[in-house]
């Protein structure tokens, strides 16, 4: 591996068509992006095309993609049992203005496969969660919302409190501020936040219990992926499960990424039941598709004229003919089981290439995904997470980038994703082009110089 600088010298040679996109982009779109997370320094990089576990920037160079959509691509990229379905689905239509005829059988493998009674389809995981937030309310008749610090639930004001909040503007670590994430929010609102450390138990208690009468829900996502990845602790949402029963407030699993990391998500993985389930992203194998599901007594409160659900684009035929044949054709259990397989070889050669050299790193994974953080201990809340080196994993993703690998999702907040696509001669391609990065970050030679996503 090169020095940062030479490193970075070496990016922009190789993605000059993406620097022009970048500049032409300006123009129009403030920024170039249309995600302000995409906005990386020296710029973004410009996809032309992908298939499988490959993606082709505007340059034409191929990379292995561990991003994979910040987890919506668990079936990979144009899958070709997806792609021959999608062909045909648009040759006979892609909206009606009246519901699918699949709208039925797809809700009916996600509910038994999330043991869910009955759902509602969105479009995105931002509007499920704003959904979730809405209903959650409206079946408790509360305001307020217990959220974790550091937790990312889509941009909606409701939930844009205390994403990534400074350390001055933050607070007592046990009785965090709630903190607006954006310019526009209504005081008032980001007031209704309650704003919890992720695994202390004791102190989210402390909080469930001080508003007990003005909580509505409590949301999480069973694993946190804004701080890359992050294991609940044994026995933290099993009282999370505990509080929200003794408060009356309704449990929210926001899985609009943890449903695509094990075969059927997270109470599959950790044995705990919450009232609420947001699905997204995987489900939709590429295409624009979210669920909001529960318990029978709670779903069927959402009665027209009382609790609003809509949207043009909702269940639109597109997004479901994509999902049910995802879920029931690619997204199998022995097609998961390969994921994780992969995920797992991917976690066990960081760990040991990294142990062999003396970095300074962690390993923090499980089901098909996982994250490296320069730093000397697990990552275990938001704070924490606050004392990962993240100047050094910048330069640590530009160098994998030069080496043809996209190791995971962008920023040192994400993870990777393995895919059904994914081979166990690309984990060897990843780790081999890992060594070698390695082996300059332990002699030294990598002048990782702290590099800040705008």
């Amino acid at each position: 591996m090169q020095s940062w600088e030479e490193e970075l010298q070496a990016f922009r040679r190789r993605t000059k068509k993406s620097a022009q996109a970048w500049e032409a982009a300006k123009k129009r779109i403030p920024f170039g992006v249309n995600s302000n997370y995409r906005l990386v320094d020296p710029y973004p990089l410009y996809v032309r095309k992908a298939k499988g576990s490959r993606i082709w920037d505007a340059d034409g160079t191929e990379y292995i993609d561990f991003c994979m959509a910040f987890g919506a691509l668990v079936a990979g990229h144009s899958h070709p049992v997806l792609a021959k379905a999608m062909r045909e689905r648009v040759s006979n239509g892609t909206i009606f203005g009246f519901e699918s005829v699949d709208a039925g059988p797809l809700a009916d493998h996600i509910s038994r496969r999330f043991r869910l009674d009955r759902l509602k389809f969105s479009m995105t995981g931002l509007d499920a969660t704003l959904f979730a937030v809405r209903l959650a309310r409206a079946v408790t008749g509360r305001r307020r919302i217990l959220k974790f610090e550091g937790c990312y639930h889509g941009s909606h004001d409701a939930l844009m409190v205390s994403i990534k909040p400074k350390k001055e503007d933050s607070g007592d670590r046990r009785r965090p501020n709630p903190v607006p994430s954006s310019k526009g929010l209504l005081p008032e609102l980001v007031q209704t936040a309650v704003v919890a450390p992720f695994n202390d138990l004791a102190a989210t208690e402390a909080l469930a219990n001080e508003h007990a009468d003005d909580i509505a829900g409590i949301i999480l996502e069973p694993v946190p992926m804004n701080m890359g990845y992050v294991q609940p602790k044994a026995g933290f949402l099993e009282g999370l499960r505990k509080i929200a029963t003794e408060i009356g407030a309704l449990l929210i699993f926001d899985e609009v990424k943890t449903c695509g990391k094990w075969y059927g998500g997270a109470e599959e993985a950790f044995g705990v039941t919450p009232d609420v389930k947001v699905l997204g992203k995987a489900i939709g194998g590429g295409f624009p598709l979210a669920a909001v599901g529960g318990s029978r007594s709670i779903m069927d409160q959402v009665v027209p004229g009382q609790i609003g659900h809509a949207g043009t684009f909702n269940a639109n035929p597109l997004s479901i003919s994509a999902g049910l044949v995802t879920m029931t054709k690619i997204l199998t259990r022995a097609g998961m089981r390969h994921a994780q397989q992969i995920g797992d070889d991917l976690a066990k050669g960081y760990r040991d290439i990294s142990g062999d050299h003396g970095l300074e790193m962690v390993v923090q994974a499980g089901g098909i995904s996982g994250t490296v953080h320069f730093a000397r201990r697990a990552v275990t809340d938001w704070r924490s997470f606050q004392d990962v080196d993240v100047g050094r994993w910048w330069g640590f993703y530009t160098a994998m980038l030069n080496r043809g690998i996209v190791p995971m999702a962008t920023g040192p907040d994400e993870q990777w994703t393995s895919s059904v696509a994914h081979t166990k001669a690309d984990v060897s391609r990843h780790l081999d082009a890992f060594e070698d990065v390695a082996e300059s970050m332990k002699r030294g030679r990598a002048e990782m110089s702290l590099v800040e996503a705008v």
